[in-house]
């Protein structure tokens, strides 16, 4: 069956909703609204923020399914995965060095977002049939907005990541790691499909807590693994580490020209691609960390908010900061391939460079391995993300059949071309998007009222869950949330 004409109309409609008109002023002007009426918390706070997700790592005596740092990691594992490899690849092979500015840009503004989504997930989560907390944009679009209108926002997110998970968290994922095993270790793909489908069904029946166990193992070592073989190359480069700061920011506000034509030249080229691969980088404003976070053991809606803005700060700041100045430290961002005289494509940019910046084959094992184990989690984290939204609109009783669904189809994602699949995953993600960043909108005064309130109390995120429960007692929203009971916003129930 020939599907080109499908994908054709598919990339057309991505190339739109993640264009300079819908997507890309929407999550920018989200996040820069969202950081002014939180008094730029995302800098402020960030240092005890990241003490509490990384070192205490959980609020004790609090209720909840997993720790903070569980949750911290169940997102991560959602978002460090292709895009921190080949998206910062195609970001910068079509944008320009300069791309990666917007990307940092997109980052830091898109941690306002993030905490918002999360601070919400957990705000308006609810208990399900089988004991656990369930949340995310599918509940609070629905429960903070008390019209039909937040209804029909809740269930467009809940279908569209439902769809979404089958995509972009799962077969394109799979097929990615299928492809670099076939290529690197010359792994048949069909391998590579049944062990991953094992592993998924192992760990996926466990449900969250079995995921939150081994993403809290997996992701600090993959991350480590990644960073040590970039830093390692950054290292032995330091003296084109100032030039390349110097192109990046240059070239941001005056563009330069990729190999292969003008494509990169405008500004405006920079920017689009910057910003849609960063949001495809680190998901934030598209509400997917927030179901995460929903399940987190914490005290307080805010210190689980603040945990999972670190998400993307390690995310962008870190792990794709590292990738994108390997590429253009060692100049692979605008060579050629010898044998077409056709730029480097994205898919192969990423190892060309840790090639270039480490002896022998070093560097395409370690974008390989790196790449398995990125991907391989990100799996796992959508897993979640699909199942709490199967739930939101089939029940309780739909989501042990989806785990083994969603299992099963990772080894078609492992064994066929996947072009109409990425081309609809981007349009679904997309479509994610659109509802959650609205209803951000919609909830910021809340979102900015009961922050203050609880940081004018305890502004370091040193206080326990006993001294949580002392000064928020009498807190109509803070009861609320801890008897989850229906909410009160703006006077109505």
């Amino acid at each position: 069956m020939d599907l080109s004409g499908l994908q054709s109309v598919l990339e057309k409609i991505s190339s739109w909703i993640w264009g300079p008109w819908i997507l890309i002023p929407l999550l920018l002007g989200t996040g820069l609204y969202l950081t002014i009426r939180l008094g730029g918390l995302q800098f402020i706070r960030l240092g005890a923020a990241l003490r509490l997700g990384l070192f205490t790592r959980k609020d004790a005596g609090s209720d909840g399914d997993i720790s903070q740092f569980q949750a911290l990691t169940t997102a991560l594992a959602a978002t460090v995965g292709t895009g921190n490899i080949v998206g910062v690849a195609t970001a910068i092979g079509i944008g320009g060095p300069g791309a990666l500015f917007w990307m940092w840009v997109t980052g830091l503004l898109g941690m306002a977002s993030k905490y918002s989504e999360a601070f919400l997930g957990v705000r308006f989560r609810k208990t399900d049939d089988a004991g656990e907390k369930s949340g995310g944009p599918q509940y609070y679009l629905e429960r903070g907005i008390r019209n039909r209108f937040g209804k029909f926002l809740a269930l467009s997110f809940a279908v569209f990541a439902v769809i979404a998970c089958f995509g972009i968290g799962n077969m394109t994922q799979g097929n990615s790691i299928a492809t670099n095993m076939e290529n690197s270790f010359q792994v048949p793909t069909w391998v590579t499909g049944v062990v991953l489908t094992v592993f998924a069904l192992l760990v996926l029946v466990g449900g969250i807590k079995s995921i939150g166990r081994v993403t809290a193992g997996l992701v600090p070592i993959m991350i480590i693994f990644y960073v040590l073989g970039a830093l390692y190359i950054l290292i032995a480069n330091i003296g084109g580490v100032p030039a390349a700061f110097a192109q990046i920011f240059t070239d941001a506000f005056t563009g330069t020209s990729a190999v292969g034509g003008f494509a990169g030249s405008a500004i405006i080229i920079a920017v689009q691609f910057g910003v849609a691969r960063g949001i495809f980088s680190n998901e934030s404003g598209m509400g997917s960390a927030a179901i995460a976070a929903a399940a987190a053991k914490t005290s307080h809606p805010v210190r689980q908010g603040l945990v999972s803005m670190t998400q993307t700060f390690i995310d962008t700041i870190i792990v794709v900061t590292c990738t994108g100045l390997v590429i253009v430290t060692t100049g692979v961002w605008n060579m050629t391939d010898p044998d077409t005289g056709e730029q480097i494509s994205a898919a192969l940019m990423t190892g060309e460079a840790f090639s270039h910046g480490l002896p022998g084959e070093w560097g395409h094992y370690i974008v390989t391995i790196g790449l398995v184990m990125f991907a391989g989690s990100t799996i796992l984290g959508w897993s979640y993300y699909g199942e709490r939204n199967i739930e939101r609109l089939l029940g309780r009783r739909a989501v042990m059949p989806f785990r083994i669904v969603f299992s099963l189809v990772v080894f078609i994602g492992c064994t066929v071309q996947l072009g109409v699949v990425w081309a609809f995953s981007d349009v679904m993600n997309g479509l994610m998007a659109i509802p959650n960043l609205i209803g951000l909108l919609l909830l910021s005064g809340l979102i900015a009222r009961e922050t203050k309130k609880y940081l004018d109390n305890d502004p370091k995120l040193r206080a326990t869950t006993d001294e949580v429960n002392a000064f928020m007692a009498g807190d109509a929203a803070f009861e609320e949330w801890k008897t989850q009971a229906i909410p009160v916003v703006d006077g109505k129930r």
